[in-house]
């Protein structure tokens, strides 16, 4: 039985949804089966993050609804046979969709896929509460602004039906110059949010290029961000790895 893992942040601007995709190919060049279900409705664009713009033509509601199957909703990824997309519908809006109806979909998710990684839009609204509807965890995305991590600690504050142990913290964007200089360190972000920490992905100059031409990081390269992000893939499937120091 496959696990659902609901990708959050406070505010937008962390890095959710290049986690995501990131994250959800690391997952299936492992070998395990993998959907990526946008969950940011009306404003999707896991498709750009994935390179799969237009490949999709029925989202999530229509499997809701009996329209289609899950298996002719969810897109395969032109590069990498084992990672899938079910993107969000563009027109509706977050309040006209059914929490139960969503919960609904992951049984069949759960049976097909080992990892089903929920992209939830920014915020703390409908939207946030209708990504965490089928979660068994989640993942809260921050960077070590001061506003980030304020909002990453209330973030959390929202996360109680998840048990303990659910719910970890990834800490984007990191320059070991920048820290120093704010007098920050990863600690600071691990206790201001209140969570183990479950990966630290660097600052990468290349990463505006690569989402610019909508590729994966790790699609196209074997740098420093992306060896963060196929560690942070192996840590949430089990395996033991150091975290990475960042230069």
């Amino acid at each position: 039985m496959g696990q659902v893992i609901t990708v959050v942040s406070g505010k937008g601007g962390t890095g959710k949804t290049s986690f995501t995709a990131n994250v959800g190919m690391a997952l299936a060049q492992m070998g395990h089966p993998t959907l990526c279900l946008d969950c940011d409705v009306g404003l999707r664009n896991l498709d750009i993050a994935l390179a799969m713009t237009d490949r999709a033509v029925m989202d999530f509601t229509d499997v809701m609804y009996g329209r289609c199957s899950l298996e002719e909703a969810a897109v395969r990824h032109p590069g990498e046979k084992n990672l899938y997309l079910l993107t969000a519908p563009a027109r509706s809006g977050a309040d006209e969709i059914s929490r139960e109806g969503f919960r609904g979909l992951f049984p069949e998710i759960k049976e097909r896929f080992d990892y089903c990684l929920v992209d939830a839009p920014a915020g703390l609204g409908r939207g946030f509460q209708l990504a965490l509807a089928g979660a068994d965890r989640a993942v809260v995305v921050t960077t070590t602004e001061s506003s980030s991590l304020r909002d990453a600690q209330r973030t959390v504050m929202e996360l109680n039906g998840l048990g303990r142990g659910q719910v970890h913290l990834v800490v984007n964007r990191c320059r070991k110059k920048l820290l120093k200089s704010l007098h920050q360190t990863i600690d600071d972000a691990i206790d201001s949010a209140g969570l183990p920490l479950l990966g630290v992905i660097p600052e990468d100059e290349t990463m505006p290029l690569y989402a610019g031409r909508g590729v994966p990081l790790l699609s196209s390269g074997n740098n420093y961000a992306a060896k963060a992000y196929r560690n942070i893939a192996k840590r949430i499937d089990g395996r033991r790895v150091s975290l990475m120091q960042i230069r």
